[in-house]
C-alpha cells in the first residue's frame, strides 16, 4: 500500500512542478528591454525617412541638418543608401569621397559656399567647408555655420554616412 502513495506523491509533485514551470515567464533584463525599444525606434525612424524621401547625412557619427536638392542625382544617391564613404581633405576647403559607382549628373559651373554638398565627375561626393568654383551637380547644403563646418571637416579624413 506504500507504493501507490509514493507513486501518487511523486506524480503530484511532478505535476505541480510542471504547471508552475509553465506559468512562470521570466521578464527580460532591463538591458534587453532597452535594446528592443532602441531597435523599434530605429526601425520607425528609418520607415519615416523612407516615406518622406529624406536622406540622413552623418559625418564623424554626427547627424547633420541637410536641405537636399530635388533632382535626379539625389534620387540616384538615395538608391545607393545606406552608404559609408571615407572622405579625404583636398585643397584646404573641401572633403572628397568616392562613390562605389557613377550616378547621373548634370554638372554646371558653380560657385560653392561652406556647407554645399556636390557631385563631381558622377562618382565623387564633395562637402565644402570653404569655397570653390567648378562644374558640379548640386546635391544639397549642410545647415551649419562656417566655424562648425571647419571644425568638423578641416582636421584630416572623416567618415560620411548616408541613410
Amino acid at each position: 500500500m506504500k507504493a501507490p502513495k509514493i507513486i501518487f506523491s511523486a506524480l503530484a509533485t511532478i505535476s505541480l512542478l510542471a504547471f508552475s514551470a509553465c506559468s512562470q515567464q521570466e521578464e527580460p533584463a532591463a538591458g534587453q528591454k532597452a535594446t528592443k525599444v532602441a531597435k523599434q525606434r530605429s526601425k520607425k525612424k528609418k520607415s519615416q525617412r523612407k516615406k518622406s524621401g529624406k536622406m540622413q547625412l552623418s559625418i564623424a557619427n554626427k547627424e547633420l541638418p541637410v536641405k537636399w536638392e530635388n533632382n535626379k542625382s539625389v534620387d540616384a544617391l538615395k538608391k545607393l543608401t545606406p552608404l559609408t564613404i571615407k572622405m579625404s581633405m583636398y585643397g584646404g576647403f573641401e572633403q572628397v569621397g568616392h562613390l562605389n559607382k557613377s550616378i547621373i549628373s548634370d554638372d554646371r559651373q558653380t560657385k560653392t559656399i561652406p556647407g554645399d554638398i556636390v557631385l563631381y565627375s558622377s562618382n565623387q561626393i564633395v562637402v565644402f567647408y570653404g569655397s570653390n568654383s567648378w562644374a558640379y551637380t548640386k546635391l544639397g547644403h549642410i545647415n551649419l555655420g562656417k566655424k562648425e563646418l571647419r571644425k568638423l571637416l578641416s582636421h584630416g579624413s572623416v567618415k560620411l554616412t548616408l541613410k
